[in-house]
């Protein structure tokens, strides 16, 4: 009953069946893994927020570049405020404003971006007020370049001089006449007459839209898995029961060279013999 096993219609389907599950169940597992990297980033993170206001602040040099782990931590540098610029678009506490970003000297001829503070309004160069004068030490959280979309950074271009959307060494480069860090850093407390700008997680490492995405991923693969179980036992059943009924002679057994039933073969009638003359 099961010699149509044998067939090469049948060849196909057991090897594409053998070959899908593994394939589905790999890309599952594959998509979970995803999802719990980031849920393992988003502990993370979190525990670094958490201790990132107790834990003594480090020497920017031995804090970069900036990883999941030392985003957000404490870091200090030295040296002279140079370049300021405006970052218009930001938020804080529900109201639109902007940050106060100036670029500190540091030794090597580098520059290291500092976010000094927020205003609320419109940008505007007037009200941010000036960098202090000479050599001064500055203690804030470290954060890595941000990338247009992301966390609240604005994609639009064309702004007047004196301003920039993202805070990232690519912007910065041709704004500014030195070299920028990679990162950049937000003071713990903020110069007089502006607000805090509290850090924020790096990308990709709290519990968002891609994650869950991820985690629906996962299950549509192992359905599909099953899915192809499923269809496999419906056609074995099919055959099965076409291979009885033609046994029983309710159906002819109409098979083409390859082994495949004839599409009309259910609804064929069965021949007659011819009247003998």
């Amino acid at each position: 009953m099961y010699r149509f096993l044998l067939t090469p219609r049948w060849w196909g389907i057991n090897v594409f069946v053998l070959l899908a599950i593994p394939f589905c169940i790999f890309m599952g597992s594959w998509q979970l893994g995803r999802f719990e990297d980031r849920v393992r980033d988003h502990r993370t993170a979190d525990a670094a927020a958490s201790t990132a206001k107790t834990d003594p602040a480090r020497p920017l040099a031995g804090m970069l570049p900036v990883t999941t782990r030392t985003s957000g931590k404490q870091t200090t540098a030295k040296g002279r405020y140079g370049k300021q610029l405006l970052v218009p678009g930001r938020e804080l506490d529900g109201r639109s404003g902007y940050y106060v970003l100036t670029l500190l000297r540091v030794d090597g001829g580098k520059a290291l971006p500092v976010v000094r503070g927020w205003l609320p309004g419109a940008a505007d160069p007037a009200k941010a007020p000036a960098a202090p004068a000479g050599e001064v030490t500055v203690t804030g959280a470290l954060q890595a370049s941000e990338s247009p979309g992301s966390n609240g950074v604005s994609t639009v271009g064309g702004l007047p001089p004196g301003q920039t959307a993202a805070i990232s060494s690519a912007s910065l480069v041709n704004l500014v006449p030195y070299i920028p860090y990679d990162a950049w850093i937000t003071l713990d407390k903020a110069d007089t007459g502006m607000k805090t700008v509290p850090p924020t997680a790096p990308d990709n490492t709290g519990l968002d839209l891609k994650a869950f995405q991820n985690l629906g991923y996962t299950g549509e693969w192992f359905v599909f898995a099953g899915f192809v179980v499923f269809m496999w036992f419906r056609l074995l059943r099919r055959e099965v029961e076409f291979v009885r009924d033609a046994e029983l002679g309710l159906v002819p057994d109409v098979r083409d060279a390859g082994g495949k039933r004839s599409e009309d073969a259910g609804t064929a009638a069965p021949a007659t013999p011819s009247a003998s003359a």
